[in-house]
């Protein structure tokens, strides 16, 4: 028989439909196999860990077959209960393979203290940087005669006054009390300058 004899005979079409046949259901059987060992679309949602204990995240994780790693504890943070969770990666509502590892940074336990440097003569430009790189916040703001106009002159705390080397709590609000940059006269001394520059020929 020749080859395109062969090539169009009965018995080369059936062996060519039951190939293709074999190939297809390798084919369906292997992406089958391939989308349960990768889970696919089987993704789970990464549900909101924030202010959970890390007894209640590792019991809300094993519900859903995921893990947490405890990376750090951060300077603690009001509205926050104690070693409860402030921050996850991946985020709530990420959506990740069984088995992810969600990373958790957790509240400290109180605030920590930090000594108060010494603003005194320098400017509000200055003073507030400085007090936010320490942790602090700034607080209100007042004014009192003072050459320096905007230099700092005294940093009180709930109205206390503080001393550079001081120490207060992280978040603490500090008060600065700055120059207007006016020297102020009161009315005697006003009186005695007026007195002291009338013209003799006018008294």
């Amino acid at each position: 028989m020749s080859l395109r004899n062969f090539l169009t005979s009965r018995v080369f079409v059936i062996q060519l439909l039951i190939a293709a046949v074999i190939v297809g259901v390798l084919g369906y059987l292997f992406m089958h196999w391939l989308t349960f060992t990768t889970d696919h679309g089987e993704e789970i949602t990464v549900p909101n860990l924030s202010k959970l204990s890390e007894l209640q995240v590792e019991e809300k994780l094993d519900d859903l077959n995921l893990e947490y790693v405890l990376l750090d504890s951060v300077d603690f943070r009001k509205g926050y209960p104690k070693h409860s969770v402030v921050e996850q990666d991946p985020v709530a509502g990420a959506k990740v393979k069984e088995g992810r590892k969600i990373y958790i940074k957790i509240n400290s336990s109180g605030f920590t203290t930090v000594r108060i440097p010494n603003l005194v003569e320098k400017t509000y430009r200055q003073a507030v940087p400085t007090l936010k790189s320490l942790g602090l916040e700034e607080g209100t703001i007042t004014y009192k005669p003072y050459l320096g106009k905007d230099m700092v002159l005294e940093m009180r705390f709930n109205g206390k006054k503080l001393n550079p080397g001081d120490k207060v709590f992280k978040s603490s609000k500090i008060d600065l009390v700055l120059g207007d940059g006016k020297v102020g006269f009161d009315e005697a001394e006003m009186d005695t300058i007026k007195k002291t520059e009338t013209p003799k020929d006018e008294q």
